[in-house]
C-alpha cells in the first residue's frame, strides 16, 4: 500500500481530442463509509460499484483486522459480514492504512468507543500529516492517546470502557473531523452533538439514517449546522450502490474542456451538493457543461455529465466554496490555465495539510511549466493564457491529485508534462492512465517501455 517502489515516470502530450462516453471509479468518501458501517452492523451488507484503491482495501483490511469479515464476491460485488455495535475486536497487529486520510481518521472515531487497543500506521506521507485534529475531541470522550511528536502517526489508542458523550464545535471545515466524532458517539450512551459552522459534505450523516442510526440535523440561529446522533443503536446491513466519485469525474471533464475537439460524458457521478463546487465554478468560468439522468440512489442524487471544449475566462472562488471542493483545487489550477484572465482562488489554508502541502505543490508545478501564478498564505491566483506552457516535470511529493492535475495539464499544453511519479494514482483511480487511452489521450509510461 505504500509508494515504496521505484517511481512511475509518465508523460503527456497534446495533438488528440478526447471523446466518449466513461464511468468513473467509485465515491471514494461513500466507499470508505461502507465498509466501515457495514462492519458495525449486525449481519450482511453488500457494496456494488466499491472503489478498489489501494485506500480503500486498506479500509476493508482494517475492517478486517478487527473482526469483520469484507469479501470482494465473484460478480465484483463486496459484502461485508459486519460484527456489530461495540463488538469490534483488538487487533494483532498493527493496521498500515498506506496513503489514506479519510481511513485512519474515521477509523480512529469507531476505535474510540470500543475498549480496544490499535496502533496505526501509514505511508510517508500520511505519516506526515496531523492527526490532533480528530484525536483532541477523542481524547475529551475518554480516549488514550501515544502518538509521534505534533500527534502524527505512528500512533496507539486504546479506546474507553465508558466513552463519554460531548458537544463538540469543529474549528475548521472538516468533514473527516466531524464523521470521527458521530462515529465515536455511535457506542457512546447518551446524545453526541458535532457542530459545523461551515457545512461540509454530509454522506457520513445520510448513510448513518440508512443504516438506522437516530441522527437529527438542525440549523441555528447562527446558520450553523447542528447534528445530533443518540449513541448504541442497532445499525441494520444495507445494499449500497456506490456512485461515480465527483472528485475522480473532474479530470476527464476538465480535460475534455481545455482540450479543442473533445466531447466526453461521465455517466452515474454523484451529485451531492456539498460536492459539486467545481462544476458550480466551471460553469461560471464558460464551461459547456450538462447534465442529464438524473436521479436518487441510496439518499444521494447522481446523474451524468458531458463536457465539451470551452473558451473559458477567469473568475473569483470565493473561500466559502472551498469545503465543497477542497480535492478539486488542482485541477481547476490547470482549468485556469487555459482561461483568458486571473483566477483567484480564495480560502485554501486546508489544501497545506492534505496529502502534500497541495497550494505549494500545485503552485510549483504551475512554475514549472510556464504558468504565471501567486501563491499565498491561503490563496491562488493564476495567469491563463500563457503562450508556450509545457514542458516541465512536476514533482508530485506522493500526492495522486497533483499527479493526474499535470497529466491533464499535458493533454492540451503546447509541449509535453511529464510527473516523477503516477504511482500514487492507484489510491484513488487505478484504472486513470488506461481509460484516458480509451478516450484518446496520449499518456506514455516510461516504465512499461523500460519493460
Amino acid at each position: 500500500m505504500s509508494h515504496n517502489s521505484s517511481p512511475q515516470i509518465v508523460t503527456a502530450h497534446s495533438g488528440s481530442p478526447l471523446n466518449g462516453k466513461i464511468k468513473v471509479p467509485g465515491d471514494k468518501s461513500i466507499s470508505h463509509r461502507s465498509l466501515m458501517f457495514g462492519a458495525l452492523a449486525l449481519g450482511k451488507t453488500t457494496i456494488s460499484g466499491l472503489l478498489e484503491s489501494e485506500d480503500v482495501i486498506g479500509t476493508a483490511n482494517a475492517m478486517n483486522a478487527v473482526g469483520a469479515k469484507c469479501v470482494r464476491q465473484e460478480d465484483d460485488t463486496w459484502t461485508v459480514d459486519g460484527v456489530g455495535l461495540g463488538s469490534l475486536m483488538e487487533p494483532e497487529a498493527p493496521i498500515d492504512f498506506g496513503n489514506a486520510g479519510t481511513g485512519v481518521r474515521l477509523a480512529m472515531g469507531i476505535f474510540a468507543s470500543h475498549p480496544i487497543a490499535v496502533t496505526m500506521t501509514g505511508d510517508a506521507s500520511l505519516s506526515g500529516r496531523p492527526m490532533g485534529r480528530v484525536l483532541n475531541p477523542l481524547r475529551e470522550m475518554g480516549v488514550q492517546v501515544v502518538a509521534r511528536n505534533g500527534d502524527r502517526l505512528p500512533a496507539s489508542i486504546r479506546g474507553s470502557d465508558t466513552p463519554i458523550p460531548i458537544t463538540y464545535r469543529v474549528p475548521m471545515a472538516s468533514a473527516q473531523v466531524k464523521s470521527a466524532v458521530l462515529l465515536a458517539g455511535l457506542n457512546t450512551a447518551g446524545t453526541t452533538t458535532v457542530i459545523e459552522p461551515v457545512a461540509t459534505r454530509d454522506h457520513t450523516e445520510k448513510m448513518l439514517v440508512g443504516f438506522g442510526a437516530e441522527l437529527n440535523v438542525e440549523i441555528n440561529e447562527s446558520g450553523e449546522r447542528v447534528i445530533t446522533l443518540q449513541g448504541q443503536p442497532k445499525l441494520q446491513p444495507q445494499h449500497i450502490t456506490v456512485p461515480g466519485d465527483p472528485s475522480s469525474a473532474a479530470f476527464p471533464i476538465v480535460a475534455a474542456l481545455i482540450t479543442p475537439g473533445s466531447d466526453v460524458t461521465v455517466e452515474g457521478v454523484l451529485l451531492n451538493e456539498h460536492r459539486i463546487g467545481l462544476i458550480t465554478s466551471l460553469l461560471e468560468m464558460g464551461a459547456d457543461i450538462t447534465i442529464s439522468n438524473e436521479r436518487e440512489s441510496g439518499g444521494e442524487k447522481i446523474g451524468d455529465i458531458r463536457a465539451k471544449y470551452s473558451k473559458l475566462k477567469g473568475i473569483t472562488v470565493p473561500a466559502d466554496r472551498a469545503p465543497s471542493m477542497i480535492d478539486e483545487y488542482p485541477i481547476l489550477s490547470v482549468a485556469a490555465a487555459f482561461a483568458q484572465g486571473e483566477t483567484v482562488m480564495l480560502g485554501l489554508e486546508e489544501l497545506r495539510v492534505k496529502e502534500s502541502d497541495r497550494l505549494a505543490a500545485v503552485a510549483r508545478g504551475l512554475e514549472a511549466n510556464g504558468i504565471p501564478c501567486v501563491e499565498k498564505q491561503d490563496s491562488l491566483t493564476v495567469t491563463g493564457g500563457a503562450n508556450n506552457i509545457g514542458g516541465g516535470t512536476v514533482a508530485t511529493h506522493l500526492d495522486h491529485r497533483i499527479a493526474m492535475s499535470f497529466l491533464i495539464l499535458g493533454l492540451a499544453a503546447h509541449k509535453p508534462v511529464q510527473v516523477d511519479d503516477a504511482a500514487p494514482i492507484a489510491t484513488s483511480f487505478p484504472t486513470f492512465l488506461s481509460m484516458f487511452g480509451e478516450l484518446g489521450g496520449k499518456l506514455e509510461n516510461k516504465n512499461e517501455e523500460a519493460a
